[in-house]
Order: structure tokens, then C-alpha cells, then sequence
């Protein structure tokens, strides 16, 4: 069946009294393969996929373009997307913490829609993309912008730390994801929004035609689609949603850790290119981290 062929289908991982299962949520609440309802808050919700690789792509909102070049973008201006990877240790899932090391300060979120692949794919065509995708679900790109200074820009130690890379509550099938809205929540405030019909530049179905000229997936494999503008840094304790109408909310808390304990390699830094970055080219970067502080 074609992903965007209806009804709205959905099933979640989860551990239930110790078991893991694979859920059909409803809304009742989630059923197991056995028959018993139990609710969201009963379960201890896990990643709605295995991924063998995570692939990333840069830009792909307009607002997110302008705000970084300053310029808007018209029928793609000869530009073609570039993209970056998470390990599968980034995973994450609904309700799981987020990690920020003691000595950080620039963790930064993107909300996202993951595109999730259902079968073997490789060297397809874009209109026959979506009789391979499983599904879609919300997703939360998390960086820690204290590395950009290093990787030689793969982002490596900004996007792959473990559990930089939250998935779920489920994954969800028979919804058109061009139709949707994307927004994202800092302790219930809205912080980003974007509507994918008049922000995305590059489509689901390009992106995988794309990536699959060179690359094969396998089921279970992710492409997380890009976020809209204002990704700016988390503190401690912070409550980070992802709300995307007809996948559901993704929520996830900060918490901190002791600093790594080998002082070896590239430390945390505080340049002009990581400030730009993390605080969007504001130009008020002193008050913004003050501000961020309650200082």
C-alpha cells in the first residue's frame, strides 16, 4: 500500500510490564498484538524504528535559508541539497532524555519530520519514492553547537552525540506529510513553525530519489527532512516538543552530565561562527545569553 493511501495508520514501539511490543495507537489509546488497551502513559515508548543509517539534510526550509544567507530562495536557485549523518547510538525516543554535558552551553534544537523507509531502495525514481517509505514521524535534530568548530563541517560531534536524535511517539502512515504544519515547543511556548507546502524546499520524495542514486536503504532507515527557522539553545530542565499536525508530539526533557572525563581533543567553544549558528544571527549575542541565563 502506497504511504500516502488512506486511512491514517499508526504503531509505536514500546515496553509494556517489562515486554517489548508493537502497538496500534487509536484513539482509545494503544492496542497490544493480544487485544488489551492501555494508555500512552503506561508505556515506556521506544524509537518507532531501527535505522541501519540516519541521514540528515542542511537547508531545506525557506525561512531557515533566509535566515542563515539572508536571501529567500526561487525555484531552488540552481542549488541541490547537501546532507550529514547521525550514528544509530544517536536515537532516541518520545519521553527519553536529552544529555548536555556539564561545561556546554549551545544545545541547540530543530524540529523535524523523519521519513522512514519500508523496503530495500535503491536508484528510484522520485514518483516511485512513496511505494517505498513506511511512514513519517517527528523528530528532534540536536546539536551541540560548542563543537562547530571541528569535523571539518560533518558535524560529527555537534549532531551525533548519543541520544541526539528523538524519534516518535509513533510512525504513522495514510497522511499526506506535504499538508502539514511543523511547530516546536520550549516549555509550552511556541518556538518554530512552518508549513511544509510553502517552506520545503526539496520534497520527500526527492530526497530519497537523491540519496538512493548512490546509496542503499534498508527498512528502517531514516532521512530527517530539515527544520524551519529559530533554533536557538536549550538550558537544563527545558521541556522540548515537536508538533506536527497528523504525526503527534514529540516530547523530550534536558538533563545534565558530568563533563567527559578524557580532557583530550577538541574542547567546547565560544567563536563568532558558533554564536551565529546557535542564536541565528542575532545580533544582540550577549543579551541572548544573558537573557538565556536569567541573568
Amino acid at each position: 500500500m502506497n504511504v500516502l493511501s488512506g486511512p491514517r495508520r499508526e504503531t509505536r514501539r514500546v515496553v509494556f510490564n517489562g515486554t517489548e511490543y508493537i502497538v496500534q495507537a487509536t484513539e482509545r489509546g494503544l492496542v497490544l498484538p493480544d487485544g488489551r488497551e492501555v494508555s500512552a502513559n503506561e508505556v515506556t515508548h521506544l524509537p518507532p524504528c531501527t535505522p541501519s543509517k540516519i541521514i540528515c539534510v542542511h537547508l531545506n526550509y525557506g525561512s531557515r535559508f533566509y535566515e542563515f544567507r539572508g536571501k529567500h530562495i526561487e525555484g531552488h536557485g540552481g542549488l541541490t541539497p547537501t546532507y550529514f549523518t547521525k550514528p544509530p547510538t544517536s536515537l532516541n525516543a518520545h519521553g527519553g532524555e536529552i544529555v548536555r554535558p556539564h561545561g556546554y552551553q549551545y544545545l541547540n534544537y530543530e524540529g523535524e519530520i523523519a521519513l522512514v523507509v519500508g523496503k530495500p531502495t535503491r536508484n528510484i525514481l522520485p514518483e516511485e519514492a512513496w511505494d517505498h517509505i513506511a511512514g513519517f514521524t517527528c523528530a528532534l535534530d540536536m546539536g551541540l553547537q560548542d563543537m562547530r568548530d571541528t569535523d571539518a563541517g560533518s558535524m560529527l560531534r555537534v549532531k551525533g552525540p548519543d541520544g541526539f536524535c528523538p524519534l516518535g511517539p509513533g510512525l504513522v502512515a495514510g497522511i499526506d506529510p506535504r499538508e502539514q504544519i511543523l511547530r516546536t515547543y520550549r516549555n509550552g511556548v511556541l518556538v518554530q513553525e512552518g508549513a511544509l507546502a510553502d517552506e520545503m524546499i526539496w520534497g520527500f520524495d526527492y530526497l530519497l530519489a537523491d540519496l538512493a542514486r548512490h546509496i542503499t536503504f534498508l527498512p528502517g532507515d531514516v532521512i530527517l527532512t530539515g527544520t524551519p527557522a529559530n533554533s536557538r539553545p536549550l538550558e537544563v530542565g527545558d521541556l522540548i516538543e515537536v508538533e506536527v499536525t497528523g504525526l503527534g508530539r514529540l516530547s523530550n526533557r534536558i538533563v545534565e552530565a558530568p563533563a567527559p572525563r578524557a580532557n583530550v581533543g577538541h574542547q567546547p567553544t565560544d567563536s563568532e561562527e558558533v554564536r551565529r549558528v546557535s542564536l541565528g544571527n542575532d545580533e544582540r549575542l550577549p543579551e541572548v545569553i544573558r537573557a538565556a541565563r536569567g541573568a
